[in-house]
């Protein structure tokens, strides 16, 4: 019986069996998204357009939350932050 591979056991710009809700992937970023909370106007921008739906509305907690387990560092919701509250910074820092 055979098991299906994850991301990392895949031949390069092979396509994975299943989405990333199964396996863990923010470990392919370079740089992660830290949010300004004194900017931020809670627009929910960054959370409709996050290609891996790593960037959360939590309406029970009124607030966003950021998987960097998930976030594979895109930037996008970074580049389309109305407000500029999303930084990209090196995972390091």
């Amino acid at each position: 019986m055979s098991r299906e591979k994850g991301w990392k056991e895949i031949a390069p710009a092979g396509v994975c069996p299943k989405s990333s809700v199964g396996f863990m992937t923010g470990d392919w970023k370079t740089y992660m998204p830290v949010r300004d909370l004194e900017k931020c106007t809670l627009c929910l921008t960054c959370v409709m357009l996050c290609p891996d739906g790593a960037i959360r509305w939590r309406p029970e907690l009124g607030k966003i939350e950021i998987d960097n387990e998930f976030c594979k560092g895109c930037g996008i919701c970074a580049n389309e932050c109305p407000t500029k509250a999303i930084k990209m910074t090196l995972e390091q820092e």
